[in-house]
């Protein structure tokens, strides 16, 4: 079916041919240009952590990755199913040189991937990602002899570890949490989210949870991609229940979708909106999410007199602008929060954590909360592109035709429109031949509308 093959790792369906799929073969020549990548940056560190998701072709991957390692001298401590941001965490509590979390986030679950990480838990730079992918093309691999294999660490419920690490946060209110007793409802879509959010929130002291799909098994009950459209499961049982907030993650945990009490959709821009505002008010400073993502959180930001930053789409990206401008919170527009007083990397636990504060200290009702922010539309479209299309000429006569608007460059074009607080971004897929061409607007009629316009100016 398909294996793409990019800066972040190598993702794929399970099954058929290699090099057209995600194969054993594929597996072991990916995994063997990472190892060799960490010799040649890392030659001291010999570690490396293994994390997966509970897709049915994890177990399998994972012992293929674990002896792959084994067979390049690596240590490997694996930690098995395990949330994306807990294998993070155990690559700096762990000392180790690196990590790989094998999770196809939120595809389907015959798909599969191996994600990869520096030895700071963070997502791999372009560079770094392109160095692998020529090692993988060269496939000059050296396996090591008796003597220099490599051993392996299984350590289970590394999930403690993460959450004792939350609950030491100073701005979670675990007190407040407690006190409040909350009745909260969760779908983890039948993955790691299913053992790993329940203890969370026993830890901050909530007793009533009610839990839909947490058995983690992988089998998805439902379009594992937290949108709207895949949570009416979820909203109809907080109406029925009375609860007072549901939570959906996605198979690996790093993407955190929020529903209000009388089952409305909070919104996933608004997770990190919300967090963040949290955040803010308690300590104020710059932020940062991708050029995707609402301007709701600039105005949060600029509440606070300080300064909203953007970064090209990509979470290494985010990560990466956050510290040039010392952020002190940031993320992308799809539920992932991003909070560096945890770690570098998308956390639902954190934005739980944070969130469930936020109630308890305002006590308001969560659709109340969202009545305190702006209304934002965002109008997700795409044009397919057609062989010989030269997508840079057409980035660049938009570019010029709107070159008296505050413009953005680093990905693709983002255009603003401050007198009506709208905005358009052009950009070229990595993974279709298509353009994505996303517009915000204070109306969704506007944004689609907005949308309309600039793809009849690049059709004309």
């Amino acid at each position: 079916m398909t294996l793409i093959k990019s800066i972040s790792g190598i993702r794929g369906t399970i099954g058929g041919n290699s090099g057209e799929n995600l194969t054993p073969l594929d597996i072991i020549k990916y995994t063997s240009a990472y190892a060799l990548w960490i010799k040649e940056n890392h030659q001291n560190l010999k570690k490396v952590v293994v994390g997966r998701d509970a897709r049915p072709s994890g177990k399998m991957i994972e012992n293929i990755v674990v002896s792959v390692l084994n067979s390049l001298g690596f240590d490997v401590i694996n930690i098995g199913l395990a949330t994306t941001p807990t294998t993070e965490l155990a690559v700096i509590k762990e000392n180790a040189a690196g990590g790989i979390i094998i999770t196809a986030s939120h595809n389907p679950k015959n798909w599969n991937a191996l994600k990869l990480l520096n030895n700071r838990g963070e997502f791999l730079n372009a560079e770094e990602g392109n160095r692998i992918l020529e090692l993988a093309e060269k496939s000059d691999f050296e396996y090591s002899k008796i003597e220099e294999i490599g051993k392996t660490l299984r350590i289970r419920d590394y999930e403690n570890n993460h959450i004792n690490s939350i609950l030491k946060l100073k701005l979670v209110n675990k007190e407040a949490i407690k006190e409040s007793n909350f009745t909260v409802a969760i779908d983890c879509v039948n993955s790691v989210g299913g053992f790993a959010i329940p203890k969370l929130l026993k830890s901050l002291g909530v007793k009533n949870i009610i839990e839909l799909y947490c058995t983690p098994n992988g089998d998805f009950p439902h379009n594992p991609e937290p949108l709207p459209e895949n949570l009416s499961d979820i909203s109809n049982l907080i109406k029925e229940k009375n609860a007072d907030v549901g939570f959906v993650v996605d198979p690996d945990v790093d993407r955190l979708a929020i529903i209000c009490e009388d089952g409305s959709m909070f919104g996933e821009e608004y997770t990190l909106v919300a967090v963040a505002d949290y955040i803010l008010s308690k300590t104020p400073d710059n932020t940062v999410s991708n050029l995707s993502s609402t301007r709701a959180l600039r105005d949060v930001t600029e509440k606070y007199g300080k300064t909203y930053y953007t970064a090209a789409v990509g979470e290494v990206n985010v990560v990466e602008k956050m510290k040039e401008v010392g952020a002190i919170i940031g993320g992308e527009g799809n539920g992932g929060v991003i909070y560096p007083e945890s770690h570098y990397g998308r956390d639902a636990l954190v934005g739980i954590a944070l969130f469930l504060s936020l109630m308890a200290e305002s006590k308001l009702k969560v659709s109340e909360i969202r009545k305190t922010y702006p209304d934002y539309y965002i109008s997700k479209n795409k044009i397919q592109l057609n062989e010989g299309i030269d997508v840079d000429k057409i980035l660049s006569k938009m570019a010029e035709k709107y070159k008296n608007n505050p413009l953005h460059t680093i990905d693709g074009v983002k255009i603003e429109f401050p007198e009506t607080k709208e905005w358009v971004h052009l950009r070229k897929s990595n993974t279709e031949p298509i353009i994505r061409i996303y517009a915000e607007s204070t109306s969704k009629v506007n944004a689609d509308n907005l949308a309309k316009r600039i793809i009849k100016e690049i059709n004309t």
